[in-house]
């Protein structure tokens, strides 16, 4: 089973790219905090690469900004490829079923945006407790199944 689910930050603003099919897709990376400290006590991240494609890959781009809280959910998967210098280079990345976000959008690092702020008016009112009545019911509901299939307490394991 390869599956891999991860919370952490995102560390950059993500790029939407488009391959050569026309295919949208994203690639990103999340800090994510190990459970343990370092050795001097301080806290120590893996910085774990991440792709997305089409629809998540889009609104990966258009809602989140560096610093936002995310968790993805995908496969970890390896590939091979020819660096420009002409080497051979191996990546590891999770390739992202599902992205979650995990803060809104007025609560990430650095984003600040008032384009759609409204103005509300909070007027608080005190609200007096309701007491709900019990719901009276005219027979109990084991009673009914019993006569409509005639089942006697013998008949019952319990």
């Amino acid at each position: 089973m390869n599956r891999v689910s991860l919370v952490g930050r995102i560390t950059r603003d993500p790029e939407l790219r488009t391959s050569a099919s026309g295919i949208s897709f994203t690639s990103f990376a999340i800090a994510v905090n190990r459970a343990m400290p370092g050795p001097n006590g301080e806290r120590v991240a893996d910085f774990i690469n991440c792709i997305a494609f089409n629809k998540q890959a889009e609104n990966l781009a258009r809602f989140i900004k560096k610093g936002g809280l995310i968790g993805v959910e995908g496969k970890l998967q390896t590939r091979r490829y020819q660096a420009a210098d002409g080497t051979n280079r191996t990546a590891t990345e999770v390739v992202c079923d599902n992205i979650f976000f995990l803060e809104s959008r007025q609560s990430q690092t650095g984003y600040n945006d008032y384009s759609s702020y409204e103005p509300t008016t909070y007027n608080p009112q005190p609200q007096q407790p309701t007491r709900q009545e019990p719901v009276k019911s005219e027979a109990y509901p084991d009673e009914e199944v019993k006569s409509k299939y005639e089942i006697s307490d013998d008949d019952l394991p319990f």
